[in-house]
């Protein structure tokens, strides 16, 4: 039995520079099981073969959207007999909001290390449980998609505008989210609209079972399973009224720097704030005409008489760096 597995894609941002040095630590590490896919569609098989060394941990090495294909996967394609073994995700990709709420920062190989020292001892008071969210069409006999994070309204239009029109300016992640955010603000406050910009969020009717509805335009729109949101902000709210976390800012500046300041400050749910929405529960709808959904990474769109539905799935366990 290998004590941990590593399953790879070596496409992902982090790895272009950093598999060199992974491959030869894993090479020294004999209790280590190192598997590369060249695509997600191969993460199925990548799963069967992991299955027979029986791992205790599974670690994925890539970004959001490569953790997302795994979980799918992992949860939905019953390669284990039995429950899979507890995840741990290394800090790769250009978002990590998922290894953030699992503590794992850094140098990827010096997390993967500290799963190693974990692994070889007794795992259980590093294993946490979290649900998933299930993404469908609600159509019966669909096959759900898992993840963590999603984003969307104009959260999805800046993901993509940064993905497509900054990032292949080759400028460092920092950098780039930061002329993104410039833009962002650029066209939300001064009201320019230019091809080089990012475009105006499209009307969106959300509505969570046993709830009110929203409808309209709005410049953020996060559901969210993880405990942390962006910039780092835990969230609040009693744990009993539903594992989705929703958060949905009204399409004008002032309910978004409301936002920001409640995220930076920790305040993300524990106030009212004029325009930001914050609710708690167990389904949530998506409507919209063409309107874009980010969830880890993966797009996905939801057109007039084509909602997007989110449920969660039963608490799944993952492997926490920090005790």
């Amino acid at each position: 039995m290998a004590t941990v597995a590593l399953l790879s894609n070596p496409r992902s941002t982090g790895n272009l520079s950093m598999l060199p040095r992974m491959r030869s630590y894993c090479a020294a590490h004999s209790d280590v099981f190192h598997y590369e896919v060249e695509s997600v569609e191969q993460i199925g098989e990548a799963l069967r073969t992991i299955a027979r060394v029986n791992p205790k941990v599974l670690v994925v090495n890539g970004g959001d959207g490569t953790v997302q294909a795994t979980l799918t996967e992992l949860y939905l394609g019953g390669h284990f007999d039995g429950s899979p073994p507890p995840v741990a995700v290394l800090p790769n990709g250009k978002t990590n909001l998922i290894a953030l709420d699992l503590g794992s920062v850094g140098d990827p190989i010096v997390a993967l290390g500290r799963v190693i020292e974990i692994a070889r001892g007794d795992i259980r008071e590093h294993v946490v449980v979290r649900e998933l969210i299930a993404l469908s069409d609600g159509a019966v006999g669909s096959r759900p998609v898992l993840g963590m994070f999603l984003g969307g309204a104009g959260m999805a239009d800046t993901i993509l505008y940064c993905r497509n029109k900054i990032y292949p300016l080759g400028l460092p992640n920092s950098i780039s989210h930061v002329l993104t955010f410039i833009a962002v603000l650029v066209t939300l406050v001064l009201g320019i609209r230019t091809a080089f910009l990012p475009p105006a969020a499209t009307p969106l009717k959300v509505s969570m079972m046993r709830q009110e509805q929203l409808h309209g335009r709005f410049s953020l729109l996060v559901v969210t399973t993880l405990h942390k949101l962006l910039l780092g902000s835990t969230t609040a709210g009693a744990a009993a009224s539903g594992p989705l976390q929703m958060m949905v800012v009204e399409q004008r500046p002032l309910p978004l720097l409301r936002a920001m300041f409640a995220a930076i400050f920790g305040r993300v749910g524990r106030d009212q704030l004029k325009g930001v929405h914050f609710e708690r529960g167990d389904e949530i709808r998506i409507e919209g005409d063409r309107s874009s959904v980010i969830l880890d990474g993966e797009i996905f769109q939801a057109d007039a008489g084509r909602p997007i539905i989110l449920k969660t799935t039963a608490p799944v366990p993952f492997l926490r760096l920090a005790a």
